[in-house]
């Protein structure tokens, strides 16, 4: 009887090992669609020691190509051809090694074709960028989650998680929008689970799934189901540089050459000219492109061609389960800019009309231009990415409004840099921007002088490009850039957590000075959103005189006429000089104070200050 019992208890022993060795810890994309044209993926399987088995699938419309193994035993990596035949339902994936075999779950979903999704992002919209965990907590109960790395809330360290949530975004949708916002951007989302300053989202740990302090995928659905009802697009943040080193791949990589290897840590120069420097060194190159961003990030290799389809169907299954209208593209000059433009054309491709733009933090506009579709002959890569953050532009602006004006100096510096735009092939679809999570807030860097923030918030909200808010510009928030500590420019919005002292989203908890300015914003948005003139029509600049700036958004049927006088006293403005485009107009409206002007050919310039006028006959 004991032996008998004996031999029961090692059977078990030995089917519960069997059952281990086939044990199934991911599988993504985690499900698909139907209808699509990305309709051959590749699914990722990762589970200890599966390599050896034999993988089968039995559902209408549904086989296996082929499937590939690579240096860890831990991975299969398989094609699965999606016919047009398929439908909507439900099946598994068969898994035989020996004799134990294991069923894989897998789903196919109908596309949901009724809401308004992927529409794109275009220089008729105006973004509003926020940190989610520094904006509004909007569900305590997401801000202790025992089993994440950085588990628990800490508003009392700013490298710490402070609880804003993507339910507080939710929250505040209509301050949102009342701001004149088209489009809402939030940096990443995704999971970072990292033992240390994670709260910004750029050391991802987890792909397919929402930061559980953030919130669930089914909330970052409702989210962008509430954007779209709200008319309000959707911007999702992308990282293909680097993820995070806790992140599970990186922990049990498929195969040594996912990221870039080196004996010791080995930083990139950050220097993007070498890409496109003719005369540069291949070493300087690839350092550049191959060095990791930070210790904590693991460099990846987008040349694997398995990973680059990983990245690439990661994007699609976002854009497709949440209604992506646009991304925002982290780091672009890092990744293999090749793999960049296949993932431009993978994106174009399923969805035509969908808004992208990556962020180029270069110095020197025809480098900021490489990086974007331009007019530059004889490059050795020539890129398909439709627009990108606009640095040049940035850099413009903060020596624009701080500087005496000179030849080269003061408002000179928007001059020469939009006389440039003829490298671009659509400027138009830049980004320009005043601040953002990575840069001093421009309210500091213009010294706490409001007329000078709303001059630049005039230029932004008028000059060509896509313009782009970072959150609390409008309420005055400040603090220099520092790089050793990032986080003083990424403080919490006042009044989005319980029990704080002001609350910023109402014009009670707001100073004066906060309500001057938000309202200032608000007019002039609102006002642009419906100015084809401004933010789809032609511009027109005249070379700076006297510390004045004068340019045009114009169109068959309206003309704007946008004056900055960036001096110390007050000017009145002979029109005479700009017969070009002012002929035939007689009279103005001030869009900002609503007064009619009766005789434009002198105008009244006060110092320090910005005039928007529409032009009437």
């Amino acid at each position: 009887m004991l032996k008998i019992r004996l031999f029961f208890l090692l059977f078990l022993m030995s089917a519960a090992m069997s059952a281990q060795n086939l044990q199934i810890n991911h599988i993504e994309p985690p499900f698909w669609w139907t209808g699509m044209k990305t309709n051959s993926i590749e699914v990722l399987i990762h589970g200890k020691n599966i390599s050896q088995g034999i993988l089968s699938v039995n559902y209408k419309g549904v086989s296996i190509g082929e499937i590939k193994k690579v240096e860890n035993p831990n991975y299969l990596f398989v094609t699965l051809k999606i016919s047009a035949a398929a439908k909507p339902g439900k099946f598994s994936f068969s898994l035989q090694k020996g004799d134990d075999s294991v069923l894989i779950p897998y789903e196919l979903k109908e596309r949901n074709k009724n809401q308004p999704r992927n529409s794109g992002i275009s220089s008729s919209d105006f973004i509003y960028l926020i940190m989610p965990d520094r904006f509004a907590n909007g569900d305590t109960q997401n801000d202790n989650v025992p089993e994440m790395k950085e588990s628990r809330a800490r508003r009392d360290t700013l490298y710490g998680r402070h609880g804003g949530d993507i339910q507080g975004v939710m929250n505040h949708l209509d301050y949102i929008k009342s701001l004149g916002v088209t489009a809402v951007w939030l940096n990443p989302e995704v999971e970072n689970n990292q033992p240390k300053e994670s709260y910004h989202g750029y050391a991802a740990t987890n792909l397919y799934k929402i930061d559980p302090r953030l919130g669930t995928n089914e909330l970052f659905l409702q989210y962008t189901g509430k954007c779209h009802e709200m008319g309000m697009k959707v911007v999702k943040d992308v990282v293909f540089n680097h993820i995070g080193n806790e992140h599970w791949l990186y922990r049990d990589l498929p195969a040594k050459d996912w990221v870039h290897q080196f004996d010791e840590f080995t930083r990139t120069t950050y220097r993007s000219s070498t890409l496109l420097d003719p005369y540069g060194a291949e070493a300087d190159k690839n350092l550049m492109s191959n060095g990791w961003f930070d210790k904590h990030m693991p460099d990846l290799n987008q040349q694997n061609p398995l990973l680059a389809k990983y990245l690439i169907q990661n994007s699609i299954w976002w854009a497709e389960y949440a209604g992506i209208d646009c991304y925002r593209i982290d780091t672009y000059p890092y990744p293999d800019l090749n793999f960049m433009n296949d993932w431009v054309k993978a994106m174009q491709k399923e969805y035509p009309n969908i808004g992208l733009f990556g962020e180029t933090w270069v110095d020197e506009v025809p480098v900021q231009a490489y990086f974007a579709q331009n007019n530059i002959k004889n490059l050795p890569f020539d890129s398909r990415l439709p627009g990108v953050t606009d640095f040049q532009l940035y850099f413009a602006m903060t020596k624009a409004f701080n500087e005496d004006f000179g030849w080269m100096n003061g408002v000179m510096h928007l001059y020469y840099t939009l006389a440039q735009d003829f490298l671009y092939k659509d400027p138009m679809k830049n980004v320009v921007f005043l601040d953002n999570h990575d840069l001093g807030r421009f309210y500091s860097t213009v010294k706490e002088d409001r007329q000078k923030l709303k001059m630049a918030l005039t230029f932004m909200l008028t000059t060509r490009g896509i313009p782009s808010l970072y959150y609390g510009t409008e309420i005055l928030m400040k603090n220099d850039f520092d790089w050793g500590n990032h986080d003083k420019v990424r403080e919490e919005f006042p009044g989005g957590w319980q029990g704080d002292k002001f609350n910023k989203f109402t014009e009670a908890g707001r100073t004066p000075e906060e309500n001057e300015m938000v309202k200032y914003i608000q007019n002039l948005a609102n006002w642009r959103k419906n100015t084809p003139a401004v933010h789809s029509g032609k511009l027109m600049q005249f070379v700076p005189e006297n510390g004045i700036y004068v340019y045009f958004r114009y169109n068959e049927s309206e003309t704007v006429m946008v004056v900055l006088n960036s001096g110390k006293e007050n000017q009145t403005l002979k029109t005479q000089r700009f017969a070009e485009r002012m002929k035939g107009f007689t009279t103005a409206r001030n869009v900002i104070s609503g007064e009619f002007i009766t005789d434009i050919k002198n105008i009244s310039v006060p110092a320090g200050t910005s005039l928007v006028l529409t032009l009437q006959k």
